[in-house]
């Protein structure tokens, strides 16, 4: 969820003509969930050749702008993700919530395009926001730099490993896609909480 491979995104597509109605509707929204919050433009391509195509048929258009809802979530600053902290820990409403509305699409006829639309809302339960902000101890909002790369998992190694491989350095509030982290690019200030992402509170180093 959240990740809009390219050879999920080739697969789907193919399957978002299918001539059968109900694989093709959740072709759709499979779509929309891989790419939920991604903002991603090749996708969102894809999605609005979908909407001309698929023009005539109401159900499969409702299914189409449904993803596109997705796609762009909150303005790419939502993921439907349900992993957090560093993606350690799983949030069992958030795949609870996942789960209901998937396996309601297995059904979709009678469940999400007859009416039980509402089933829909159990994906606000694993809807969180992938950007990183910070804040001073007073919670006004502090622009800082941060190096944003690909997480490395660094358990069980030895000494002071880089958490994070091939960064770009930006300054906050930012975004991050799956799979990043973020570090401080700084030693001004210290962060609270040990895990960079979401709202983090950082306080002045005393020895800088």
């Amino acid at each position: 969820v959240s990740n809009p491979k390219l050879n999920l995104l080739d697969t789907l597509s193919k399957f978002s003509h299918d001539s059968d109605a109900e694989v093709a509707q959740n072709a759709i929204f499979g779509l929309g969930m891989i790419g939920a919050g991604t903002n991603n433009a090749r996708l969102a391509a894809t999605l609005r050749q979908l909407a001309q195509y698929h023009a005539k048929d109401q159900n499969n258009l409702f299914m189409v702008r449904i993803a596109q809802g997705l796609v762009h979530l909150g303005k790419g600053t939502l993921t439907l993700n349900p992993f957090h902290s560093d993606r350690q820990l799983m949030s069992p409403v958030a795949m609870a919530g996942l789960m209901s509305v998937l396996v309601a699409m297995l059904d979709v006829k009678t469940t999400i395009l007859g009416k039980s639309h509402y089933l829909l809302y159990g994906l606000s339960t694993a809807m969180q926001p992938r950007m990183l902000v910070t804040f001073d101890e007073e919670l006004r909002p502090l622009p800082v730099s941060v190096r944003v790369g690909q997480a490395v998992d660094v358990v069980g190694q030895a000494g002071k490993p880089k958490t994070i491989t091939g960064f770009q350095t930006h300054t906050t509030p930012v975004l991050l896609a799956y799979g990043e982290r973020a570090e401080l690019a700084t030693e001004e200030y210290l962060p609270v909480t040990t895990i960079m992402e979401g709202f983090v509170i950082l306080k002045k180093n005393p020895d800088y």
